[in-house]
């Protein structure tokens, strides 16, 4: 099968821009549902820790590295809520027991 790249190019742009448009005219006026609204809320965070979590345990060839700095970058965020700190914490973590 001999596609062409620009048609999958193509495709991909129009599913985007139909998926950020189409709630944009759909919905017109303020979203009162609870359940709606919440949902809104947490799906940002929701599709961030499914694109992380595979790639922190995928991290390196151990997969102990990437659960210890997984576990060692929670309890920093959870005491400091500092997201520098954590992801710094969680890259030292996975050098030391890398090394070993």
């Amino acid at each position: 099968m001999n596609h062409s790249v620009w048609l999958y190019i193509m495709v991909m742009a129009l599913v985007s821009y139909l998926l950020r448009v189409l709630p944009l005219t759909l919905i017109r006026k303020q979203i009162k549902n609870r359940f709606i609204k919440s949902l809104l809320f947490y799906l940002p965070y929701v599709t961030l820790s499914v694109m992380t979590v595979p790639a922190i345990f995928s991290i390196s060839e151990n997969p102990v590295c990437g659960i210890a700095a997984l576990i060692a970058a929670g309890i920093i965020a959870w005491i400091t809520s500092n997201l520098f700190l954590s992801a710094c914490v969680a890259c030292i973590t996975v050098f030391i027991i890398g090394m070993f």
